[in-house]
């Protein structure tokens, strides 16, 4: 499984609980993989729109900017389940390998 991957894998896996705005899934992304850079996370975000694995829309807050929000599709949530299963593959196979994850 490649990094952009695993990446949507994890953003999938956010939305799959709740909408979010950009920021927010950055700042969550950014506790589990500090080394990925900001414009990588923000490029899979498009990518997800463009894809229609996500659909955006625009949300206020009570003290703040109008924020862009992302919202799973189900073809979001049939990619979630596709990327998860391959997940779960190389991690048995890893297993196997003696490889302890």
């Amino acid at each position: 499984m490649l990094k952009k991957e695993l990446m949507t894998l994890c953003m999938l896996q956010l939305l799959m609980s709740q909408d979010r705005y950009g920021y927010e899934m950055l700042s969550l992304l950014h506790k589990a993989f500090p080394e990925t850079q900001e414009s990588a996370i923000y490029a899979v975000l498009r990518e997800l729109s463009k894809e229609k694995l996500a659909e955006t829309y625009r949300g206020e807050t009570s003290a703040g900017p109008v924020r862009k929000y992302y919202r799973i599709t189900e073809k979001g949530r049939e990619v979630y389940q596709g990327l998860l299963g391959q997940w779960r593959q190389l991690t048995a196979a890893l297993r196997e390998l003696g490889v302890d994850a």
